[in-house]
């Protein structure tokens, strides 16, 4: 209960006060390409329910049957010049916390994955599945995409194992730092799985 609180009171924070930035951004994103400023995926969330996970886009409409399809690598043809400066900085991830308001997800934990990426997950692999899953986490500050799809799950169960406020607060810290920096945003040449736009 304390932590949906902590969920709730955040997210309504940080969506008043980014307010001005998303509304920024939607009219930029809506300026460049047509299409929804709104990007929407459907994702595996607490016990492999299925919800849609909201981002703003940052590639062309309709770009999961354009190319590469689901797979995106650094200098994708396929992001524009505004979805270029939203993942950087991360402004993309900001509707998320509408998806914590909702009560999908929370301010920490595993990242939604793809219903298809669960259909693989061994039963061990299927722990990452009794939290919800989280804007950030300990995958996501060390190395976030650039790690090999199985050690970031690792790094997951490590979290959902260990789970503290301590480690937490250490998250957030490094989760601050990651974004001020704008790395890791992108998977490497073995890292990430092919599910990431």
């Amino acid at each position: 209960m304390a932590r949906r609180a902590i969920d709730i009171v955040v997210s309504l924070g940080v969506l008043a006060l980014a307010s001005p930035v998303l509304l920024v951004a939607i009219i930029a994103i809506r300026l460049e390409s047509p299409g929804s400023a709104i990007y929407r995926q459907r994702r595996a969330g607490l016990d492999g329910e299925v919800f849609d996970v909201l981002k703003l886009r940052t590639m062309v409409d309709g770009a999961e049957s354009i190319g590469a399809g689901l797979k995106i690598d650094a200098e994708d043809p396929r992001i524009t010049r505004v979805g270029e400066l939203l993942r950087r900085t991360s402004i993309d991830e900001l509707p998320n916390f509408v998806n914590v308001l909702r009560g999908e997800m929370s301010l920490i934990g595993p990242r939604p994955t793809l219903p298809v990426q669960v259909e693989q997950y061994s039963e061990r692999q299927r722990g990452r599945l009794a939290i919800k899953p989280g804007i950030t986490g300990w995958a996501q500050v060390n190395g976030r995409a650039s790690l090999p799809w199985p050690e970031r799950i690792e790094l997951d169960l490590y979290y959902i194992e260990h789970r503290s406020l301590a480690l937490d607060l250490e998250i957030l810290r490094r989760t601050a730092a990651s974004v001020l920096g704008g790395s890791g945003v992108y998977k490497g040449a073995d890292g990430g799985w092919q599910g990431e736009l």
